[in-house]
């Protein structure tokens, strides 16, 4: 007989273990979020007082309560997530030659537009009204940088407008309107955006080499219509209303490179022929489309006098430039804010990371960088208002090539820097330094990468001595309130005075070298003036001292970095 064997089933009576608890969010950073950035920003707000913009504190405060929100933030992200795309033809084969954006990239560029940061210092020039509308587009493009293509363009394209007053007659008053309508619309939509385009393949920088050419439809000359073939492998925001471009005249009128202004839409309602080609993949810059075009037969009117096309357009192109620089700085503001932020917030090996000695060295050293760049740029700002007396209009032609060299060449490292100190965040574009990294490349390369800027210093110190002068004075305001800046000033007077005595080659050989110091000697000088003592300190010591680093963080000792991350 088998024996039998009752099996208990003793499941529910035997405690089970209570499930480990594996996402609760511990020692992260809040969210950056629903912040003032004018009001946390010490450094940008005493630069607009101390350049004669506190009339406009009110609307900066606007802007920075606006841009610190949530929603704007989103609507950065969203712009750069979902990119532009072209649409060369409608359902039915028609060629229409637009580019869709997502609405948040309308969103931000009304904003921008509606609160002046385009063309607000042409609407109301008075002292520091380039400090003012340079604060606005700094705020803006911190926190979403392509909208600022076109944004800077509108504003650089006024002086170049104004050297042909019957075409100035018609579109200056439009690119002044704080309207922002997307859609090319009608001949008499009352706002315009603008763009330019001037490099072609075979030339890049070069621009006297493009061979688009412009054939006058009546007697030709300025301010008369043109037709345009051609083909440009550089247009940004080609949704604008209009561009200046590069084209080599012909006819009786006069011959050579000269400047047209391009409408996307006629004056009878019609489409101009402007064939967007493709659209670029660029490293960075995703909400803003950029493209190739092509010009077939194009109506666009000369803007100008014949085959003066470089002089004409380099209006636009100079304030363009300063653009950069400010594209720069802000970008710089949001590289250090973001990652003081994290290192206030964020514990390890037993503090607060912003307090573990080397972390503290790494973030002082970005403020630091960040620092010097805005107060360079508002000085740089002021000096470009109408009130401008000779010797700042002297000194703006040299000092903007010299802080565009240098301080667009800072941009890129300082964004890494700044993602490092947030470690694997920073690398994820849930963050914002990811994509900050990638942005700051085009302010250095758009509108004269290293050597042409370094060689245009080179041209101004030859052609415009007077330009030198007004450095020179510039920078020796500061002179005797620090030895180590005192000695570097010598040693930039030596320097230009070597390369003056060298032929062509040894002097381009040698640009890079020169720019370098000229713009330290800018930056440090400013920062004497204006910071304070333990920031303008640090900053000598640390870019001109003997015991100076290479990289961010590699700081002399006795340096007092807790006041200088105290206004990061």
């Amino acid at each position: 007989m088998t024996e039998r064997h009752t099996v208990t089933d003793t499941f529910d009576t035997v405690t089970r273990p209570a499930p480990h608890r594996t996402h609760d969010v511990l020692n992260q950073s809040a969210p950056r979020v629903d912040v003032d950035e004018y009001a946390l920003n010490p450094v940008l707000r005493e630069a607009v007082e101390r350049h004669d913009g506190a009339w406009g504190h009110g609307e900066l405060s606007e802007i920075g309560a606006l841009v610190g929100t949530a929603q704007f933030q989103h609507d950065a992200d969203l712009a750069n997530v979902v990119t532009p795309e072209l649409h060369a033809f409608d359902r039915w084969g028609n060629r229409i030659d637009e580019v869709e954006y997502h609405p948040a990239y309308h969103r931000i560029m009304a904003a921008a537009i509606g609160h002046g940061a385009h063309t607000r210092s042409w609407a109301d020039p008075r002292p520091g009204s380039n400090v003012v509308r340079a604060a606005a587009f700094m705020m803006f493009g911190q926190v979403e940088a392509g909208h600022a293509c076109p944004v800077s363009m509108t504003h650089a394209v006024i002086p170049s407008l104004e050297l042909q007053p019957d075409v100035a007659a018609r579109w200056v008053p439009r690119a002044l309107s704080r309207t922002y309508e997307p859609d090319l619309g009608t001949p008499d939509k009352p706002s315009a955006i603008f763009g330019m385009s001037m490099t072609e393949k075979q030339g890049g920088s070069d621009v006297r080499a493009n061979t688009t050419v412009a054939v006058p439809a009546g007697r030709g000359g300025p301010g008369q219509d043109y037709l345009l073939t051609g083909h440009k492998w550089f247009c940004s925001a080609p949704m604008s209303d209009a561009f200046l471009v590069l084209a080599q005249a012909t006819g009786a009128a006069g011959e050579g490179l000269s400047c047209f202004l391009v409408p996307r839409v006629l004056p009878d309602g019609t489409r101009n022929v402007f064939r967007i080609q493709r659209l670029k993949d660029k490293l960075g810059n995703k909400s803003n489309a950029s493209s190739e075009i092509e010009l077939d037969g194009t109506v666009a009117t000369m803007v100008g006098e014949p085959g003066r096309g470089v002089r004409t357009i380099i209006e636009m192109v100079a304030r363009t430039r300063l653009d950069c620089i400010l594209g720069s700085a802000a970008g710089m503001r949001q590289s250090i804010a973001e990652a003081v932020w994290h290192a206030r917030h964020r514990s390890a090996f037993g503090g607060v990371l912003v307090d573990q000695p080397a972390m503290t060295g790494v973030l002082a050293d970005l403020a630091l960088e960040s620092e010097a760049a805005t107060v360079t740029a508002i000085r740089l700002a002021r000096a470009h208002d109408e009130d401008a007396s000779d010797q700042d209009k002297a000194f703006r032609r040299l000092a903007t090539a010299v802080a565009k060299y240098w301080i667009c060449k800072r941009g890129p490292h300082h964004a890494y820097e700044a993602l490092e100190c947030l470690g694997g965040n920073g690398y994820t574009e849930a963050f914002p330094l990811a994509r900050r990294y990638r942005e700051q490349p085009v302010m250095a390369v758009w509108e004269g990468s290293g050597n042409v800027i370094a060689l245009d210093v080179l041209r101004a110190m030859v052609r415009e001595p007077e330009s030198v002068a007004a450095f020179d004075a510039e920078v020796d305001l500061a002179r005797g309130s620090n030895a180590t800046l005192d000695a570097h000033l010598d040693a930039v007077r030596r320097l230009l005075g070597e390369v003056a005595t060298l032929d062509a080659a040894g002097a381009q050989a040698r640009a890079r070298v020169v720019v370098e110091a000229m713009a330290l000697a800018l930056e440090a000088s400013l920062l004497v003036r204006y910071s304070p003592a333990a920031v303008s300190d640090a900053f000598v010591a640390a870019r001109l001292g003997p015991d100076r680093g290479v990289e961010y963080g590699a700081l002399p000792t006795g340096l007092d970095l807790g006041a200088v991350l105290a206004r990061a």
